[in-house]
């Protein structure tokens, strides 16, 4: 497959590197000869040091030949030039990066395929609707939606300690440290699946024998009536509902985060910018507080109540700062902590201080846009910044090799963990003896670089 990428910014190399492993041919096209240069003797692709708006340039790349165009340069009204012309320079599909809202309103977008370009892609408003889901519960470090919620897939991580491994510290109430996956089945029922585990800095597909340990990410996929034996299980009874929050940092992120958080949760701002500060009054919710400040002033946020806070959102430019002050945040007993870590290389410090959820604008990005690789029909794709895996929500089509045998006789790569499906609007889990229908929407738990590898189960 041909992608040509135009913007050699985070997101257009964070694409580039992710796509040359899949040994496509990537294309990265960028005015700026030095950026490229320090890409293209780190990953095997080709650069091309010109302007993406530039006819002859695009002709020069291949846009006739490209099966997929890619503008993600930090200039909105660049992208959406480059992607209309290389459109109409032959071009199969396009997609432009966008930071305008009004323009991701359904009837607008009909608007931009009229120009030729199939797909907008706005990464604060993606990321913010995933910081919006993981603060719904402060027991959860990330959660994704499907079917309306009644299909839910969530991480969380276990207790420190468990009695056999510490006698000093206590955690009885969690039930399922120090237990397998079969132990725990029978005990419990299954209104769950684990579909993963992290640890120690691998995430790997458990089996039956797999036993969860002390300080394990666990990701689990159940059903909305599920949730409430999954958190009292893991011993998270104890963490309160999420009322309270504040977003650290005023920038678009920030803006769109405040938006996507539920109505009746009471939000505050901290921004350092008084001129910013000035800014987000006619651009916030109006339930918001806005403080002119420094979020990371222990003092000031006593003063604003610190004491009485759920939620603690960090979403600076700086990923340091956003880091130290989540684990200051934690210190301090508040139960819910996301941070925006844009730096792939700071993600393992992340975890192993404990910060909480993370987020990373462009990994979301690039997993919205790599769905539109896959030659099967794929609704969701997350690409799960803390676990290096693959979520993706697969329809499956009629004819498709999935139908053709149940589950566990699939020829399954692995990696890979059927993790729940969606029939006739019904939503319920995947086990081995499920036959897949034409028509579910099954959700996949991919570790590594499984995903494609599965695309041709479904097509």
């Amino acid at each position: 497959m041909n992608i040509l990428i135009a913007g050699a910014g985070a997101v257009g190399t964070h694409l580039a590197r992710l796509l040359s492993k899949d040994n496509m041919d990537v294309v990265l096209m960028d005015e700026d000869m030095e950026r490229l240069s320090r890409l293209s003797s780190s990953i095997d692709i080709m650069t091309l040091p010109k302007p993406p708006t530039s006819i002859n340039a695009l002709k020069d790349a291949g846009v006739n030949k490209a099966d997929l165009f890619i503008a993600v340069t930090p200039n909105e009204n660049e992208n959406l030039t480059c992607a209309a012309l290389a459109k109409q320079l032959g071009a199969k599909r396009t997609v432009a990066r966008v930071d305008n809202y009004e323009y991701m309103q359904p009837e607008n977008l009909k608007l931009f395929k009229n120009l030729g370009i199939e797909s907008l892609i706005y990464p604060e408003l993606l990321a913010a609707k995933d910081i919006a889901d993981s603060a719904k519960y402060s027991w959860v470090r990330q959660l994704w939606e499907f079917n309306g919620g009644d299909l839910v897939l969530l991480s969380v991580k276990m207790h420190d300690a468990f009695p056999i491994y510490d006698k000093e510290i206590r955690n009885e109430d969690n039930q399922l440290v120090g237990h397998t996956l079969k132990e725990i089945g029978m005990q419990h029922g299954h209104a769950f699946h684990v579909v993963a585990i992290k640890r120690q800095g691998e995430t790997v597909v458990p089996y039956g024998d797999e036993k969860i340990l002390p300080r394990d990410l666990v990701f689990f996929m159940t059903t909305r009536d599920g949730l409430d034996q999954i958190r009292h299980l893991s011993g998270k009874d104890s963490y309160p509902q999420v009322k309270h929050s504040v977003i650290i940092g005023g920038d678009k992120l920030a803006v769109r985060t405040d938006w996507a958080l539920p109505e009746d949760l009471s939000v505050k701002i901290i921004e350092s910018s008084a001129e910013r500060c000035q800014q987000l009054g006619a651009l916030v919710n109006p339930r918001t507080l806005i403080i002119n400040g420094d979020g990371y002033d222990m003092d000031l946020l006593a003063d604003e109540g610190f004491d009485h806070l759920e939620a603690f959102i960090a979403l600076t430019n700086n990923d340091e700062e956003n880091i130290l002050s989540c684990v200051a945040a934690r210190r301090k007993g508040i139960r819910k902590t996301i941070a925006q870590v844009e730096n792939l290389d700071y993600f393992d410090m992340a975890t192993d201080l404990d910060v909480g959820t993370i987020i990373n604008k462009k990994m979301i990005a690039a997993s919205h846009i790599y769905r539109m690789l896959l030659k099967s029909d794929v609704d969701n794709v997350k690409m799960l910044s803390v676990a290096d895996a693959d979520v993706a929500e697969f329809v499956v089509k009629p004819g498709s090799k999935v139908t053709r045998k149940k589950v566990m006789a699939l020829d399954i790569p692995h990696g890979v963990n059927f993790g729940g499906m969606v029939r006739n609007g019904q939503s319920m889990l995947v086990g081995g003896m499920t036959q897949l229908q034409a028509g579910d929407r099954v959700v996949v738990f991919c570790i590594g670089n499984t995903l494609r590898k599965l695309d041709k189960l479904f097509k």
